[in-house]
């Protein structure tokens, strides 16, 4: 049996915990391994404790964000490999060189012509094993470097495509709006796929698909593996509980 959140004493973190965590906006999954381990040690007088995550989020992306403590961390590969689910919004109409929010629109299509019907039918090509082309700006390293270091600082760099797995992939709503001026479609996917799937590439993707480009506005893990939302704790929260778990059982 996991022992997920169970940790009634600072030892119990050695021996090792998963915590579930919702990644807030904006932060890195780094962000979040830190803040934990910090917290940890701080609270036992730990000098050393393995705290690692089992998945990279994306700084704009929420959501299921799995922490393993301990020799727990002997079980990241696994957990890893589960299937993971989302709910995105692609943009349809707009593109950026990251794929999401976290860099400016780079060119605008109108895209008021977008139908529910269109999307359904463009969809098809995304389910099933697919071929697909990471962002630039991603984790992927090439030579050494990771590949969002080197789009950031203004370089190129080739990354191979790579063969994923949508294992689901159904049309939540699609809504048409005005931003900045520009006739824009909003899309909201639910996409259950295997490891290593980007999700802002089936949002360039798709978008090409339909000749008007696209990018995501939001992301969120609902689930990796059988952990799903109703789990989680935030950050704070999580940091409160360790703060107040004695150092050892009384």
């Amino acid at each position: 049996m996991q022992p997920i959140m169970t940790f009634e004493e600072g030892e119990d973190f050695r021996t090792g915990q998963i915590l579930l965590i919702d990644k807030p906006l904006e932060w890195t999954s780094f962000d979040v391994v830190n803040k934990l381990r910090y917290t940890i040690r701080k609270t036992f007088g730990f000098k050393k404790i393995k705290v690692g995550h089992a998945g990279t989020l994306d700084p704009l992306a929420t959501g299921v964000l799995v922490i393993c403590t301990g020799r727990m961390t002997k079980q990241i590969d696994g957990l890893m490999a589960e299937e993971k689910a989302y709910r995105t919004t692609v943009r349809l109409g707009a593109f950026t060189p990251s794929l999401d929010a976290e860099t400016p629109v780079e060119r605008w299509v109108e895209a008021n012509h977008i139908t529910q019907q269109h999307v359904e039918s463009a969809l098809d090509a995304f389910r099933g094993t697919i071929s697909q082309r990471p962002p630039v700006f991603s984790a992927k390293k090439v030579d050494g470097k990771r590949a969002y270091k080197v789009a950031r600082e203004g370089g190129e760099i080739a990354l191979r495509v790579v063969e994923v797995t949508v294992h689901g992939l159904d049309l939540v709503q699609i809504e048409h709006r005005t931003v900045e001026g520009h006739a824009v479609c909003d899309v909201v996917l639910d996409i259950r796929c295997s490891k290593g799937t980007y999700i802002r590439s089936i949002g360039r993707d798709l978008g090409e698909a339909l000749g008007v480009g696209g990018t995501l506005a939001a992301l969120r893990r609902t689930a990796s593996g059988h952990f799903v939302e109703d789990q989680l704790w935030t950050v704070d929260e999580a940091v409160q509980r360790i703060a107040a778990c004695p150092l050892e059982k009384t």
